[in-house]
């Protein structure tokens, strides 16, 4: 949805710890009047909460339907996962053993 992106676009100017809360989440047009909102947590959840009102109206006001409804569905599958410098040198150590040879030879400090 080109108005999501927009709206977030204008969120991180003002509100940067919001739109760092809410950027994951995902919106679908289900039908007409219906938006769904994928979000990856509960959390995520009540941070969008705080600027759907302000989303709504302005999306409301663009589309010109004002009996637009939005339902939350919980998709862990948005959930980003931190990697570590350590996590991805084990990732390539399972694939090259020798790797992990070097390691425990060199002892890496991957703080």
């Amino acid at each position: 949805m080109h108005e999501w992106k927009l709206f977030l676009d204008n969120l991180q100017d003002d509100d940067p710890v919001k739109f760092s809360a809410i950027k994951v989440c995902k919106l679908q047009k289900k039908d007409e009047n219906k938006i769904l909102i994928k979000v990856p947590s509960e959390a995520a959840k009540s941070e969008f909460e705080t600027v759907r009102k302000d989303f709504l109206s302005v999306f409301q006001q663009k589309v010109n339907n004002f009996h637009i409804k939005s339902k939350y569905v919980e998709d862990e599958t948005l959930q980003k996962e931190i990697i570590t410098k350590r996590k991805l040198f084990d990732k390539f150590a399972e694939k090259n053993p020798i790797l992990k040879e070097l390691d425990d030879l060199m002892k890496f400090d991957f703080s």
